[in-house]
């Protein structure tokens, strides 16, 4: 051996030691991750390894349908895609390519993630992206789970209203839970992203509506495909609701508020059932379903024409002479007048220094509570409320239901004004002047009602004073969907039964004896009625502004048929309507559609009875005998 191999044996020593050193330190290092693996904390790194491979998605549970009183489908669902984002494995590099993918604008995504962040919402829990997939949005999540694998398609249920917005202030809408929301007791359960009715019934029966979600723990491969199902808890479809709305009505009423902003309500005053709520202008329910657009909610909020109002239970106005029939029944509870009070119209009378006009200029002459009320005289009920006072017009008016919430199973219903003495000390801190009471007693003033308020006010005085309150869900219907419920019971108040016929057949006069409501007379029947045109600004601004339409009075009708025991009351509020007699085939309208389907249902009824009949004589005598085996 030479003494240059020897050199370069003697070269080499130090790195053969330093490859030696490292290549020992790494399998110390992989002995240690071993021990720890396998040794010290088996458990906690098989469930990392677990979770890297299982996935848990969300089973959602349709919403119950809504339905008509003879079983016809109001709401229904139809079945859709949802995209799902697990913000645990997020990487938010990816987070622009898949706004871009899903059309969502990139500034909404972050600003969606920055408020699950902000709210303390937990990663593991996976939020909603995108509702409502269209076929290239599902396209673009199935060619791309590779890339994005925490993206995640889930079937869901669209909810489905009417397109033309029908009954959308009865049924409501759904949207996405909002924070404060979240922060509600009634909505203590549910979870950010979860869709909750928003309005009408969809709000006040969401609980009935919306079941539970369920739930599908799979196993994937390395790039998110399904490949063993481990478990599965099946979600639990929410109630359908029938309501006491009828559908062939609720159509007649929106036919007959065509191009009109006002309301009508249609009651049954028997047992309370609402037979039609309409509120004119309506809005699109299914704008709101996945999300309203913001130009979208914009024009809704900002339409002076307010379509988001529920008017039959949220428009407090001044309901004019349609309170007339309150004020002569508070006279009869008072004994403040004769029986033959009577007043002579001149067209207009002076009380406390200020002159106030009937709406007939060359009066009325002498007239007497029927003459008052079929003709609607202004004066005779100025003379009236100014005997009464203040007082026992309220209590009346409240005894009737005025004042206060109807109880209508509806979110968010107002309670109107019935001004009083006490009423005004409260408010305003100042005492009540008897001029006060003379505007009050035609229905002007301080007074305001909402449509139900009076449909449910005039039906209990038919009634001869049984007021029972209004809903939506029939009491059966309660009974199955609530645990213990019982009918609430009706309020009843002693009224005497020859006031009561005296003002209905003042009411049947209004309709049937050239009164103000004549429009409103169905031949065959006995219709009975009030009409109201309620001032909205001062008479002298009226004048003034006269060829603009908000400044035109509020236009009013109250009818109810049979006029003894009656069937059924409704009430039209036709806004800037100008004047009552305008309302009042609106409510001729769903008059006669309620009784003609009344005289259907009854023809189909003997047809098929005389059908029955029929088939029970045919088998009343025996049939022949038929020898098979021969004589």
């Amino acid at each position: 051996m030479n003494v240059y191999s020897n050199s370069r044996k003697t070269a080499g020593r130090p790195q053969v030691a330093v490859f030696q050193f490292v290549a020992a330190t790494v399998c110390l290092w992989l002995l240690s991750g071993f021990w720890q693996l396998q040794v010290q904390s088996p458990d906690i790194y098989a469930a990392r390894a677990e979770r890297n491979r299982i996935k848990s998605l969300p089973l959602l549970a349709p919403r119950g349908k809504i339905m008509d009183r003879d079983g016809r489908i109001l709401v229904d669902n139809r079945p859709t895609f949802k995209v799902l984002l697990s913000r645990a494995a997020m990487r938010e590099e990816i987070l622009p390519l898949i706004a871009e993918g899903l059309h969502i604008p990139y500034e909404q995504l972050l600003a969606q993630l920055r408020r699950l962040r902000t709210s303390n919402t937990p990663e593991y829990q996976a939020v909603i992206l995108k509702e409502n997939l269209a076929p290239g949005d599902i396209a673009f999540v199935e060619s791309h789970r590779a890339e994005f694998p925490e993206l995640e398609l889930i079937r869901s249920q669209k909810r489905l209203y009417p397109a033309d917005g029908s009954a959308s202030h009865v049924v409501g809408y759904v949207g996405e839970i909002s924070d404060t929301e979240l922060e509600q007791l009634e909505f203590a359960l549910y979870e950010p992203g979860a869709e909750v009715g928003k309005a009408g019934i969809e709000r006040e029966y969401n609980d009935v509506l919306s079941g539970s979600d369920g739930r599908r723990v799979v196993v994937v491969d390395g790039l998110g495909r399904e490949r063993e199902v481990r478990g599965n808890v099946e979600a639990k479809p929410g109630r359908s609701i029938r309501l006491t709305i009828d559908l062939d009505l609720q159509v007649v009423s929106e036919l007959a508020m065509e191009g009109k902003t006002g309301a009508v309500v249609a009651l049954d005053p028997r047992n309370g059932d609402i037979l039609a709520l309409v509120s004119r202008p309506n809005y699109l329910p299914n704008k709101f379903v996945g999300g309203i657009s913001v130009d979208d909610w914009r024009e809704l909020v900002n339409d002076p024409r307010k379509p988001l109002l529920n008017r039959p239970i949220q428009a407090q106005l001044a309901p004019g002479s349609i309170f007339k029939p309150i004020v002569a029944l508070a006279a009869n509870r008072a004994s403040a007048v004769e029986k033959d009070f009577s007043v002579v119209c001149t067209g207009g009378a002076t009380f406390y220094g200020r002159y106030f006009r009937c709406h007939k200029p060359d009066g009325h002459g002498r007239v007497t509570l029927h003459e008052a009320l079929v003709q609607s005289c202004d004066v005779y009920f100025y003379a009236l409320g100014n005997r009464l006072g203040i007082d026992p017009i309220a209590e009346t008016a409240m005894l009737a239901g005025l004042g206060e919430p109807t109880g209508i199973d509806l979110p968010h219903e107002e309670d109107g004004s019935v001004p009083s003495k006490q009423w005004k000390l409260r408010f305003f801190r100042e005492k009540w002047y008897a001029g006060e009471t003379i505007s009050v007693a035609i229905g002007q003033g301080a007074l305001t009602t909402t449509p139900l308020q009076i449909a449910s006010a005039i039906g209990g005085l038919a009634m001869g004073g049984e007021w029972r309150q209004p809903h939506l869900v029939p009491h059966d219907e309660m009974q199955l969907i609530r645990d213990g419920y019982q009918p609430p019971a009706p309020r009843r108040a002693e009224l005497d039964p020859a006031a009561v016929r005296k003002i209905v057949r003042g009411l049947w006069g209004v309709v049937n004896e050239a009164g103000t409501g004549v429009r409103a007379r169905i031949p065959g029947y006995d219709v009975c009625g009030k009409t109201g045109t309620a001032q909205v600004v001062s008479r002298q601004y009226a004048l003034d502004h006269a060829d603009e339409q908000s400044s035109k009075d509020n236009a009013w009708f109250v009818g109810f048929a049979p006029c003894e025991a009656p069937e059924i009351v409704v009430v039209a509020l036709h806004e800037h309507g100008e004047h009552g007699p305008i309302a009042a085939p609106i409510v001729r309208d769903v008059i006669k559609a309620y009784f003609d389907k009344q005289q259907r249902t009854r023809w189909t009824q003997r047809k098929n009875t005389s059908a029955s009949d029929q088939r029970a004589s045919n088998f009343s005598t025996p049939p022949p005998t038929v020898w098979r085996d021969g004589p």
